[in-house]
């Protein structure tokens, strides 16, 4: 298997963006529209699962219920301690008999990243790895390719995706640091 992509939608979809990320051989898709209503995002979710073709995975942005309605592949979650576990996601797709999601969790320490393991995340997406700047600005301070390497080894056998900061250039150090890939919104624009 090689490297996998993970590409996240940003404040705006932009129509088409899905079907060229499957042309691009990106692995996973992840609908994050926080403020968009549950209707748009169920119409938004089901125009991207045609554009990709079967060639990459839907998942949306903390809405199980969404994905259910959409027929994405899954969820993604954050490590927030409020927020639904992978395996309340689960149940919420066995009960609507929606078959087995995915469900990626993000991750920003090393307890995290235990936790996402032990409550069985399918992917983990570690970051920021690097320092993010938008326009400039710096936004968060990066944690580092060695924090990145611990949270692999944490993880195991998790897969996990480097997140924040990434570029085609240091994506390799990624790679080499153990991640099985990279994710971001940026990255894949």
């Amino acid at each position: 298997m090689g490297v996998l992509r993970y590409a996240i939608t940003g404040g705006e979809y932009r129509s088409g963006d899905a079907e060229r990320w499957a042309a691009d051989g990106v692995d996973f898709v992840q609908l994050r529209a926080k403020s968009m209503d549950a209707g748009a995002m169920v119409v938004l979710a089901r125009k991207m699962i045609r554009e990709l073709g079967g060639k990459a995975k839907l998942l949306v942005n903390g809405r199980a219920d969404v994905a259910i309605a959409a027929g994405a592949a899954g969820v993604h979650l954050t490590a927030h301690p409020d927020e639904l576990t992978p395996e309340q996601v689960r149940r919420v797709f066995a009960s609507a008999e929606a078959g087995v999601p995915l469900v990626s969790v993000s991750c920003h320490t090393l307890a995290e990243v235990e936790r996402a393991r032990d409550g069985a995340a399918d992917l983990i997406l570690f970051g920021p790895v690097f320092e993010k700047r938008v326009e400039g600005v710096l936004v968060s301070e990066g944690a580092g390719l060695e924090m990145l390497r611990r949270a692999c080894a944490s993880a195991a056998p998790v897969r996990v995706l480097a997140l924040g900061g990434v570029t085609w250039e240091n994506a390799p150090l990624c790679v080499e640091s153990g991640a099985a890939g990279v994710a971001g919104i940026r990255l894949f624009r």
